[in-house]
């Protein structure tokens, strides 16, 4: 087996027993402090923004004007719409830059 499925079947198998640990361990709780709940539900901006913040201060244009696209579609569209727009701006606008 290649060591790319390895690593893949290995990413998979620890990003579901991490799930499944979280899972868990808040079931255990009945309820959850708001602040809790809060700091929970701000968690996947947080991972967004530690994603998206290098690529926007790379000076790379193509990417910036790309997440910038990105979101203004989001204010407007559903995730997958948010997606494919982002998806089609990179594309062209990497085509552009090449060209």
């Amino acid at each position: 087996m290649s060591d790319i499925y390895i690593i893949i079947i290995a990413s998979a198998v620890l990003n579901y027993m991490t799930r499944l640990g979280g899972h868990l361990v808040l079931s255990r709780f009945g309820t959850l402090n708001p602040r809790v709940e809060a700091a929970l539900n701000a968690v996947p901006a947080a991972v967004i923004t530690t994603m998206v913040a290098p690529t926007f201060f790379t000076h790379s244009w193509p990417e910036t004007v790309a997440l910038l696209i990105a979101g203004l579609a989001a204010l407007r569209l559903p995730l997958l719409g948010m997606f494919a727009v982002g998806w089609v701006a990179i594309v062209v606008l990497r085509w552009i830059a090449g060209a």
